[in-house]
Protein backbone atom coordinates (compact mmCIF):
# COMPACT_ATOMS: atom_id res chain seq x y z
CA UNK A 1 0.00 0.00 0.00
CA UNK A 2 1.54 3.75 -0.83
CA UNK A 3 0.95 5.87 1.56
CA UNK A 4 0.52 9.82 0.09
CA UNK A 5 4.02 11.29 1.47
CA UNK A 6 5.01 15.40 2.00
CA UNK A 7 9.12 15.51 1.17
CA UNK A 8 10.88 19.22 1.55
CA UNK A 9 14.52 18.27 -0.05
CA UNK A 10 17.16 21.37 0.13
CA UNK A 11 19.48 21.41 -2.81
CA UNK A 12 23.11 22.94 -2.84
CA UNK A 13 23.22 22.53 -6.48
CA UNK A 14 26.88 22.64 -8.05
CA UNK A 15 25.41 23.16 -11.47
CA UNK A 16 24.29 26.47 -10.24
CA UNK A 17 27.37 28.19 -8.60
CA UNK A 18 25.40 31.28 -8.03
CA UNK A 19 22.67 30.60 -5.22
CA UNK A 20 20.88 28.01 -3.55
CA UNK A 21 17.73 25.77 -4.83
CA UNK A 22 15.39 24.84 -2.41
CA UNK A 23 12.77 21.89 -3.84
CA UNK A 24 9.72 21.24 -2.29
CA UNK A 25 7.30 18.30 -3.08
CA UNK A 26 3.81 19.30 -3.23
CA UNK A 27 1.50 15.77 -2.55
CA UNK A 28 -1.46 18.33 -3.87
CA UNK A 29 -2.12 20.76 -6.93
CA UNK A 30 -3.98 22.98 -5.07
CA UNK A 31 -0.78 23.50 -2.45
CA UNK A 32 0.89 25.47 -5.39
CA UNK A 33 -0.67 28.63 -5.93
CA UNK A 34 -2.47 28.95 -9.42
CA UNK A 35 -0.45 32.40 -10.13
CA UNK A 36 2.98 30.17 -9.53
CA UNK A 37 1.70 27.33 -11.56
CA UNK A 38 0.45 29.29 -14.45
CA UNK A 39 3.26 31.52 -14.34
CA UNK A 40 5.74 28.67 -14.92
CA UNK A 41 3.70 26.90 -17.39
CA UNK A 42 3.49 30.21 -19.84
CA UNK A 43 -0.24 29.94 -19.55
CA UNK A 44 -0.40 34.24 -19.24
CA UNK A 45 2.34 35.16 -21.64
CA UNK A 46 1.50 32.46 -24.12
CA UNK A 47 -1.63 32.23 -26.36
CA UNK A 48 -0.38 28.98 -27.92
CA UNK A 49 -0.11 27.45 -24.05
CA UNK A 50 -1.24 24.15 -23.60
CA UNK A 51 -4.77 23.76 -21.88
CA UNK A 52 -3.36 20.75 -20.16
CA UNK A 53 -0.83 22.34 -18.66
CA UNK A 54 -2.90 25.01 -16.33
CA UNK A 55 -3.43 24.46 -13.12
CA UNK A 56 -7.01 24.80 -13.59
CA UNK A 57 -6.72 21.28 -15.39
CA UNK A 58 -4.79 19.62 -12.37
CA UNK A 59 -7.03 20.93 -10.09
CA UNK A 60 -10.00 19.79 -11.54
CA UNK A 61 -8.54 16.16 -12.03
CA UNK A 62 -7.57 16.43 -8.35
CA UNK A 63 -11.08 17.90 -6.57
CA UNK A 64 -13.35 15.58 -9.64
CA UNK A 65 -11.62 12.43 -7.94
CA UNK A 66 -10.12 10.95 -11.13
CA UNK A 67 -6.49 11.87 -10.51
CA UNK A 68 -6.26 11.01 -6.70
CA UNK A 69 -4.82 8.44 -4.72
CA UNK A 70 -8.10 6.24 -4.72
CA UNK A 71 -7.49 5.98 -8.30
CA UNK A 72 -3.82 5.36 -7.71
CA UNK A 73 -2.49 9.12 -9.08
CA UNK A 74 -0.39 10.34 -5.65
CA UNK A 75 0.75 14.22 -6.11
CA UNK A 76 4.31 14.37 -5.87
CA UNK A 77 4.73 17.87 -8.26
CA UNK A 78 8.30 19.29 -7.83
CA UNK A 79 8.51 23.11 -6.91
CA UNK A 80 11.90 24.61 -7.33
CA UNK A 81 12.38 27.90 -5.96
CA UNK A 82 15.86 30.28 -6.12
CA UNK A 83 16.38 32.86 -3.65
CA UNK A 84 12.90 32.36 -2.53
CA UNK A 85 11.80 32.66 -5.68
CA UNK A 86 9.58 29.79 -7.58
CA UNK A 87 11.96 29.21 -10.90
CA UNK A 88 10.17 25.89 -11.68
CA UNK A 89 8.22 23.21 -11.91
CA UNK A 90 7.62 18.96 -12.61
CA UNK A 91 4.32 17.64 -12.37
CA UNK A 92 5.08 14.74 -10.95
CA UNK A 93 2.56 11.63 -9.61
CA UNK A 94 3.82 8.30 -7.72
CA UNK A 95 2.12 5.33 -9.14
CA UNK A 96 0.93 1.60 -7.60
CA UNK A 97 -0.12 1.01 -11.46
CA UNK A 98 0.31 2.25 -15.42
CA UNK A 99 -3.11 2.93 -15.78
CA UNK A 100 -4.21 6.23 -17.64
CA UNK A 101 -0.35 6.65 -19.46
CA UNK A 102 -1.16 5.66 -22.78
CA UNK A 103 2.99 5.05 -22.88
CA UNK A 104 3.23 1.61 -22.20
CA UNK A 105 5.50 -0.38 -19.63
CA UNK A 106 3.58 -3.29 -18.40
CA UNK A 107 5.86 -5.41 -20.43
CA UNK A 108 8.47 -3.98 -18.24
CA UNK A 109 6.93 -4.00 -15.12
CA UNK A 110 6.12 -7.85 -15.54
CA UNK A 111 9.60 -9.07 -16.71
CA UNK A 112 11.02 -7.27 -13.35
CA UNK A 113 8.48 -8.52 -11.19
CA UNK A 114 9.12 -11.90 -11.93
CA UNK A 115 12.61 -11.28 -11.44
CA UNK A 116 11.80 -10.86 -7.97
CA UNK A 117 11.72 -6.87 -8.11
CA UNK A 118 9.14 -4.14 -7.11
CA UNK A 119 7.88 -2.05 -10.19
CA UNK A 120 5.67 -0.19 -8.40
CA UNK A 121 5.36 2.21 -7.03
CA UNK A 122 7.18 4.44 -10.03
CA UNK A 123 7.25 8.23 -11.05
CA UNK A 124 5.26 9.48 -13.78
CA UNK A 125 5.81 12.94 -14.86
CA UNK A 126 2.73 13.29 -16.91
CA UNK A 127 -0.82 14.83 -17.68
CA UNK A 128 -3.08 12.45 -16.22
CA UNK A 129 -5.37 10.21 -19.28
CA UNK A 130 -3.75 13.14 -21.99
CA UNK A 131 -1.44 11.38 -24.23
CA UNK A 132 -0.45 15.42 -25.79
CA UNK A 133 3.22 16.25 -26.13
CA UNK A 134 3.72 19.52 -23.79
CA UNK A 135 6.50 20.16 -21.80
CA UNK A 136 7.08 18.38 -18.26
CA UNK A 137 10.27 20.44 -17.03
CA UNK A 138 8.37 23.84 -16.99
CA UNK A 139 11.10 26.47 -16.51
CA UNK A 140 10.08 30.14 -18.12
CA UNK A 141 13.44 31.16 -18.32
CA UNK A 142 14.54 27.96 -20.56
CA UNK A 143 17.36 27.88 -18.26
CA UNK A 144 19.09 24.60 -18.79
CA UNK A 145 20.59 23.88 -15.45
CA UNK A 146 16.72 24.25 -14.00
CA UNK A 147 15.86 21.75 -16.01
CA UNK A 148 18.77 19.65 -14.72
CA UNK A 149 17.95 20.19 -11.40
CA UNK A 150 14.41 19.01 -12.23
CA UNK A 151 15.56 15.79 -13.55
CA UNK A 152 18.02 15.67 -10.86
CA UNK A 153 15.61 16.05 -7.75
CA UNK A 154 13.24 13.67 -9.31
CA UNK A 155 15.92 10.82 -9.02
CA UNK A 156 17.20 12.31 -5.41
CA UNK A 157 13.08 11.23 -4.74
CA UNK A 158 13.18 8.39 -5.86
CA UNK A 159 16.21 7.30 -4.19
CA UNK A 160 15.28 8.46 -1.00
CA UNK A 161 11.66 6.53 -1.12
CA UNK A 162 13.23 3.34 -3.21
CA UNK A 163 11.36 3.91 -5.97
CA UNK A 164 12.40 1.58 -9.21
CA UNK A 165 12.26 3.70 -11.81
CA UNK A 166 11.22 7.58 -12.73
CA UNK A 167 8.90 8.25 -16.25
CA UNK A 168 8.50 11.40 -18.37
CA UNK A 169 5.62 10.72 -21.12
CA UNK A 170 4.87 12.94 -24.12
CA UNK A 171 7.93 15.31 -23.73
CA UNK A 172 8.93 17.53 -26.05
CA UNK A 173 11.97 17.12 -28.77
CA UNK A 174 14.60 18.99 -26.75
CA UNK A 175 13.07 17.84 -22.73
CA UNK A 176 14.19 14.08 -24.49
CA UNK A 177 17.43 15.53 -25.68
CA UNK A 178 18.30 17.01 -22.70
CA UNK A 179 17.11 13.66 -20.59
CA UNK A 180 19.10 11.77 -23.36
CA UNK A 181 22.64 14.19 -22.24
CA UNK A 182 21.68 13.39 -18.72
CA UNK A 183 21.55 9.63 -19.08
CA UNK A 184 17.68 8.89 -19.23
CA UNK A 185 16.44 6.50 -22.07
CA UNK A 186 14.39 7.59 -24.54
CA UNK A 187 11.52 6.57 -26.43
CA UNK A 188 9.47 7.63 -29.61
CA UNK A 189 6.08 6.38 -30.91
CA UNK A 190 3.70 7.73 -33.43
CA UNK A 191 0.61 9.87 -33.36
CA UNK A 192 -1.33 11.46 -36.48
CA UNK A 193 -2.02 15.10 -36.50
CA UNK A 194 -3.58 17.67 -39.33
CA UNK A 195 -1.66 20.22 -40.27
CA UNK A 196 -3.31 23.73 -41.57
CA UNK A 197 -1.49 24.64 -45.09
CA UNK A 198 -3.73 27.72 -45.16
CA UNK A 199 -6.95 26.22 -46.62
CA UNK A 200 -9.82 28.84 -47.00
CA UNK A 201 -11.86 25.20 -46.34
CA UNK A 202 -12.62 22.17 -46.27
CA UNK A 203 -12.65 21.64 -50.20
CA UNK A 204 -9.00 23.42 -50.19
CA UNK A 205 -7.82 20.28 -48.07
CA UNK A 206 -9.38 17.54 -50.49
CA UNK A 207 -8.27 19.05 -53.28
CA UNK A 208 -4.46 18.35 -52.18
CA UNK A 209 -5.43 14.53 -51.79
CA UNK A 210 -5.78 11.81 -54.78
CA UNK A 211 -9.39 11.53 -56.21
CA UNK A 212 -9.92 8.06 -55.14
CA UNK A 213 -9.30 9.39 -51.08
CA UNK A 214 -11.28 13.34 -51.62
CA UNK A 215 -14.67 10.08 -53.04
CA UNK A 216 -14.06 8.66 -50.34
CA UNK A 217 -14.09 11.36 -47.94
CA UNK A 218 -17.33 12.89 -49.42
CA UNK A 219 -19.22 9.90 -49.37
CA UNK A 220 -18.48 9.13 -45.75
CA UNK A 221 -19.68 12.95 -44.95
CA UNK A 222 -22.67 12.27 -46.88
CA UNK A 223 -23.69 9.01 -45.59
CA UNK A 224 -23.76 10.94 -41.99
CA UNK A 225 -26.07 13.26 -43.49
CA UNK A 226 -27.87 11.04 -44.96
CA UNK A 227 -28.55 9.26 -42.19
CA UNK A 228 -30.62 12.67 -40.79
CA UNK A 229 -27.20 13.69 -38.77
CA UNK A 230 -26.39 17.43 -37.68
CA UNK A 231 -23.79 18.89 -36.34
CA UNK A 232 -23.44 21.62 -34.06
CA UNK A 233 -20.20 23.39 -32.79
CA UNK A 234 -20.67 24.04 -29.01
CA UNK A 235 -17.67 26.13 -27.29
CA UNK A 236 -17.39 27.36 -23.87
CA UNK A 237 -20.74 28.74 -22.03
CA UNK A 238 -22.59 27.61 -24.75
CA UNK A 239 -22.10 24.15 -23.59
CA UNK A 240 -24.91 23.31 -20.77
CA UNK A 241 -25.51 21.36 -17.74
CA UNK A 242 -27.87 19.02 -20.51
CA UNK A 243 -25.40 19.16 -23.15
CA UNK A 244 -22.74 17.92 -19.86
CA UNK A 245 -25.01 15.55 -19.27
CA UNK A 246 -26.07 13.78 -22.10
CA UNK A 247 -21.91 14.09 -23.29
CA UNK A 248 -21.14 12.40 -19.91
CA UNK A 249 -23.79 9.41 -20.93
CA UNK A 250 -21.18 9.37 -24.20
CA UNK A 251 -18.14 9.39 -22.43
CA UNK A 252 -19.15 6.66 -20.08
CA UNK A 253 -20.46 4.34 -22.60
CA UNK A 254 -16.73 4.97 -24.81
CA UNK A 255 -14.74 4.21 -21.18
CA UNK A 256 -16.75 0.77 -20.59
CA UNK A 257 -15.97 -0.63 -24.34
CA UNK A 258 -12.31 0.61 -23.37
CA UNK A 259 -11.09 0.39 -20.04
CA UNK A 260 -14.07 -0.90 -18.51
CA UNK A 261 -14.28 1.92 -15.99
CA UNK A 262 -14.07 5.74 -17.49
CA UNK A 263 -10.96 7.55 -16.10
CA UNK A 264 -13.07 10.85 -15.51
CA UNK A 265 -15.95 11.82 -13.02
CA UNK A 266 -19.10 14.13 -14.37
CA UNK A 267 -17.52 16.57 -11.63
CA UNK A 268 -14.29 16.55 -13.81
CA UNK A 269 -16.18 17.88 -16.46
CA UNK A 270 -18.50 20.03 -14.29
CA UNK A 271 -15.45 21.96 -12.96
CA UNK A 272 -13.60 22.31 -16.52
CA UNK A 273 -16.70 23.93 -17.77
CA UNK A 274 -16.63 26.58 -14.72
CA UNK A 275 -12.85 26.98 -14.77
CA UNK A 276 -11.55 27.44 -18.34
CA UNK A 277 -14.54 27.33 -20.81
CA UNK A 278 -12.66 29.19 -23.50
CA UNK A 279 -10.92 26.19 -24.34
CA UNK A 280 -13.26 23.85 -24.57
CA UNK A 281 -15.38 22.82 -28.23
CA UNK A 282 -18.40 20.25 -28.09
CA UNK A 283 -18.83 19.05 -31.45
CA UNK A 284 -22.45 17.73 -31.24
CA UNK A 285 -24.22 15.62 -33.49
CA UNK A 286 -28.16 15.30 -33.40
CA UNK A 287 -30.55 13.22 -34.93
CA UNK A 288 -34.06 14.48 -35.62
CA UNK A 289 -33.27 17.15 -32.62
CA UNK A 290 -32.06 13.96 -29.86
CA UNK A 291 -28.12 14.12 -29.37
CA UNK A 292 -26.81 11.18 -29.92
CA UNK A 293 -22.97 11.04 -30.16
CA UNK A 294 -20.37 14.09 -29.15
CA UNK A 295 -16.76 15.13 -29.48
CA UNK A 296 -15.01 16.95 -26.44
CA UNK A 297 -12.23 19.52 -27.83
CA UNK A 298 -9.47 21.89 -25.88
CA UNK A 299 -8.53 24.58 -27.70
CA UNK A 300 -5.30 26.47 -27.55
CA UNK A 301 -3.95 29.66 -29.39
CA UNK A 302 -3.19 27.33 -32.37
CA UNK A 303 -4.33 23.97 -32.26
CA UNK A 304 -7.51 22.05 -31.67
CA UNK A 305 -6.80 18.98 -29.51
CA UNK A 306 -9.68 15.60 -30.02
CA UNK A 307 -9.72 14.12 -26.56
CA UNK A 308 -12.95 12.30 -25.72
CA UNK A 309 -15.56 10.73 -27.85
CA UNK A 310 -18.68 8.64 -26.91
CA UNK A 311 -22.48 8.07 -29.09
CA UNK A 312 -25.56 6.40 -27.84
CA UNK A 313 -26.38 5.36 -31.81
CA UNK A 314 -24.19 3.52 -34.09
CA UNK A 315 -23.89 5.75 -37.28
CA UNK A 316 -21.43 4.13 -40.17
CA UNK A 317 -18.84 6.54 -40.56
CA UNK A 318 -20.29 9.13 -37.67
CA UNK A 319 -17.17 8.96 -35.33
CA UNK A 320 -14.77 10.19 -38.54
CA UNK A 321 -17.36 13.04 -38.94
CA UNK A 322 -17.47 14.34 -35.35
CA UNK A 323 -13.63 13.53 -34.05
CA UNK A 324 -11.69 14.25 -37.93
CA UNK A 325 -13.44 15.94 -40.48
CA UNK A 326 -15.39 18.40 -37.75
CA UNK A 327 -12.26 18.89 -36.33
CA UNK A 328 -10.76 19.91 -39.42
CA UNK A 329 -13.10 22.23 -40.75
CA UNK A 330 -13.09 24.18 -37.11
CA UNK A 331 -9.86 24.64 -37.50
CA UNK A 332 -9.72 25.65 -41.02
CA UNK A 333 -12.79 28.58 -39.99
CA UNK A 334 -10.84 29.70 -37.03
CA UNK A 335 -7.43 29.87 -38.96
CA UNK A 336 -5.63 27.10 -36.32
CA UNK A 337 -2.27 25.08 -37.61
CA UNK A 338 -3.04 22.22 -36.06
CA UNK A 339 -5.51 19.38 -35.27
CA UNK A 340 -4.27 16.61 -32.88
CA UNK A 341 -6.34 13.77 -32.86
CA UNK A 342 -5.00 11.71 -29.86
CA UNK A 343 -3.60 8.86 -29.42
CA UNK A 344 -2.71 5.92 -32.09
CA UNK A 345 -4.76 4.92 -35.32
CA UNK A 346 -3.47 4.63 -37.99
CA UNK A 347 -6.67 4.96 -39.65
CA UNK A 348 -6.55 8.86 -39.33
CA UNK A 349 -3.86 8.47 -42.54
CA UNK A 350 -6.33 8.07 -44.94
CA UNK A 351 -8.34 10.80 -43.82
CA UNK A 352 -5.55 13.52 -43.83
CA UNK A 353 -3.65 12.90 -40.34
CA UNK A 354 0.06 13.04 -40.92
CA UNK A 355 2.37 10.58 -38.62
CA UNK A 356 4.47 12.85 -36.38
CA UNK A 357 6.35 11.60 -33.42
CA UNK A 358 6.25 11.62 -29.52
CA UNK A 359 8.59 11.02 -26.84
CA UNK A 360 9.00 9.65 -23.42
CA UNK A 361 12.10 9.29 -21.09
CA UNK A 362 12.76 6.91 -18.56
CA UNK A 363 15.18 6.74 -15.56
CA UNK A 364 15.70 2.91 -14.40
CA UNK A 365 17.47 2.23 -10.66
CA UNK A 366 18.03 -0.96 -11.17
CA UNK A 367 21.10 -1.80 -13.46
CA UNK A 368 19.83 -5.49 -15.19
CA UNK A 369 16.35 -3.85 -15.52
CA UNK A 370 17.95 -0.67 -17.23
CA UNK A 371 20.25 -2.89 -19.66
CA UNK A 372 17.07 -4.73 -20.61
CA UNK A 373 15.03 -1.79 -21.40
CA UNK A 374 17.90 -0.14 -23.14
CA UNK A 375 17.71 -3.21 -25.56
CA UNK A 376 14.45 -3.19 -26.21
CA UNK A 377 14.05 0.23 -26.77
CA UNK A 378 17.06 0.56 -29.41
CA UNK A 379 15.37 -2.18 -31.34
CA UNK A 380 11.91 -0.54 -30.55
CA UNK A 381 13.17 3.23 -32.45
CA UNK A 382 14.40 1.24 -35.06
CA UNK A 383 10.70 -0.20 -35.77
CA UNK A 384 9.40 3.14 -35.00
CA UNK A 385 11.22 4.80 -37.86
CA UNK A 386 10.73 2.10 -40.19
CA UNK A 387 7.24 2.01 -39.34
CA UNK A 388 7.27 6.10 -40.06
CA UNK A 389 8.79 6.14 -43.53
CA UNK A 390 5.89 3.27 -44.43
CA UNK A 391 3.67 5.48 -43.02
CA UNK A 392 4.62 8.37 -45.25
CA UNK A 393 4.48 6.73 -48.39
CA UNK A 394 1.08 5.32 -47.60
CA UNK A 395 -0.17 9.00 -46.61
CA UNK A 396 -2.44 10.79 -49.35
CA UNK A 397 0.02 13.70 -49.85
CA UNK A 398 3.68 14.17 -49.71
CA UNK A 399 4.53 14.53 -45.42
CA UNK A 400 7.58 15.92 -44.18
CA UNK A 401 7.62 14.84 -40.42
CA UNK A 402 10.69 12.45 -41.11
CA UNK A 403 13.26 13.48 -37.71
CA UNK A 404 12.61 11.69 -34.47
Amino acid sequence: MVTPISWFLKIICPIVPQGEISATIHNSTASVEAEVWNQLARMSDNKNANPFLSHAFFLALEQSGSAIAQTGWYPQHILLTKENKPVALMPLFLKPHSQGEYVFDHAWADAFERAGGNYYPKLQASIPFTPVTSHKLLVPSNDIELKIALLDTARQLADQLNISSIHATFVTKEEEKLAHQCGWLTRIDTQFHWQNKDYTCFDDFLKTLPSRRRKTILRERKNVLDDNISIRWLQGNSITEKHWDRFFEFYQDTGDKKWGTPYLTRTFFKQIAQSMPRNLVLILAEKNGNPVAGALNFLSGDTLFGRYWGCSEDVAFLHFEICYYQAIDYAIQHKLKTVEAGAQGGHKLSRGYEPVFTRSIHWIQNPGLRQAVENVLSHEREAVQEDHVILQKAAPFKVTSNNP
